[in-house]
């Protein structure tokens, strides 16, 4: 039986933001603005095309800020083995309940305070959006708590809504990242690029929408 969660004691009221949209939602993924209802195809792409040369079938995977689970579910059926976190209490329901032979991967944790477990633990770390729906002055400290997942020689793959170089921040959140950005912050974390940022436009979505992928390692 599927017992009640308690969120952590020390989260702060951002999670009131998040928490309440998922309440309202009621069951209904469309009234989640960020949920896609699918692995970010950004990711597939890299899982097919990179992956393979990068992190082996069965290797740790972390999956910060999961939502509703849906990018879990994308490496759960890869092979991996699986760890998927999230603040809202009702996302980790939700995401158990949709994925019931695989509830004992989804769990209530504050990227800030994770469990001393999992300190240096994974193989990979998957962070798709969560930076960018920080306040810019959080993405240094972003990147540094995500790296204090990463085992010795793990990675960071980062996935984020971006913007070229002369475009103008809008008003968040999102806050969109230029590649600049994101190379910056990551280098005062203690991390390095590992190749070239990828800079595309993911038409995948009712809207074009300009991202960004990296993959990082301690520097």
């Amino acid at each position: 039986m599927m017992t009640t969660i308690e969120p952590p004691s020390h989260l702060s009221t951002d999670i009131d933001v998040f928490e309440s949209i998922y309440t309202q939602a009621e069951g209904d993924r469309a009234r989640v603005p960020w949920d896609d209802g699918q692995p970010s195809p950004a990711l597939i792409n890299w899982l097919n095309a990179i992956a393979p040369s990068i992190v082996r079938c069965g290797a740790r995977v972390v999956v910060p800020g999961c939502g509703l689970g849906d990018d879990a579910v994308g490496l759960l059926h890869r092979g991996y083995e699986v760890t998927a976190f999230d603040l809202s209490p009702t996302a980790i329901e939700w995401a158990r309940r949709d994925d019931p032979l695989n509830e004992r991967c989804y769990h209530v944790a504050d990227l800030f305070e994770t469990p001393s477990r999992w300190k240096h633990r994974f193989d990979l770390v998957v962070e798709i959006n969560t930076i960018q729906s920080l306040p810019p002055s959080m993405r240094e400290s972003t990147l540094g708590a995500l790296k204090e997942l990463m085992s010795p020689h793990g990675h960071l793959l980062v996935i984020c809504r971006g913007l070229d170089e002369t475009e103008e921040c809008p008003e968040g959140p999102p806050w969109p990242l230029r590649e600049s950005e994101l190379l910056k912050a990551a280098s005062l974390a203690g991390l390095a690029a590992q190749g070239d940022i990828t800079n595309f436009i993911d038409d995948s979505g009712p809207a074009p929408v300009r991202r960004l992928r990296g993959l990082f390692r301690r520097a």
